[in-house]
């Protein structure tokens, strides 16, 4: 699988505000991602959901989306890992992580710095994953988490995923195929 991470955090770049109105808190409820509209579209994104907000995860999702890539120049098999001849549809998605726990804890970003070698570690992972017309990019950002403090974190990390097939359906499945690898490496890490 493809996979790669960047930072943004600039005084114009996007910021995960994970206090909006329309915060569903699956951190005590994970089986909510169920009823999330954007699970209708993809699936197997209440099940990645579940995973990383339950107890094995060091993370916690404040927001997400789903859309059908609608223009083919949108997207690069090649970067995909994928044959053009087989990438005529792609789907993709975007997940807000935030660190849970204290800052003691695997997972806690408190500097930016820490927030880039989980991130190198998640994508080491993925990419030793034999799954092709799929990649991940994971973007380092600043954070508004109602938790903050000056000993926790304001970091926050949106993974982005693309996947492609010569079919809508085949590239939702890829999607849905490259989101649980991405949650089984997540929870998978050493506390």
């Amino acid at each position: 699988m493809e996979a790669d991470w960047e930072v943004e955090i600039g005084p114009d770049a996007p910021v995960i505000d994970a206090c909006w109105s329309g915060l569903v808190d699956l951190r005590s409820a994970p089986e909510l991602a169920q009823t999330l509209p954007e699970a209708r579209d993809l699936p197997d994104l209440a099940d990645t959901l579940a995973s990383l907000n339950g107890a094995r995860s060091p993370v916690w999702t404040a927001k997400c989306d789903v859309w059908r890539v609608i223009d083919s120049s949108q997207f690069d098999p090649y970067e995909l890992d994928a044959d053009p001849a087989s990438a005529a549809c792609a789907w993709a998605c975007y997940i807000d992580l935030l660190p849970k726990g204290d800052h003691q804890r695997v997972g806690q970003w408190v500097e930016p710095g820490v927030a880039t070698a989980w991130c190198a570690e998640i994508c080491k992972r993925l990419r030793s994953i034999p799954l092709r017309g799929c990649r991940a990019d994971l973007v380092v950002r600043r954070a508004i988490i109602p938790e903050a403090t000056e000993t926790a974190s304001d970091i926050g990390i949106t993974a982005y995923f693309t996947a492609c097939g010569l079919t809508s359906d085949e590239a939702v499945v890829a999607l849905g195929n490259a989101l649980g690898k991405f949650a089984d490496a997540v929870c998978g890490l050493e506390r």
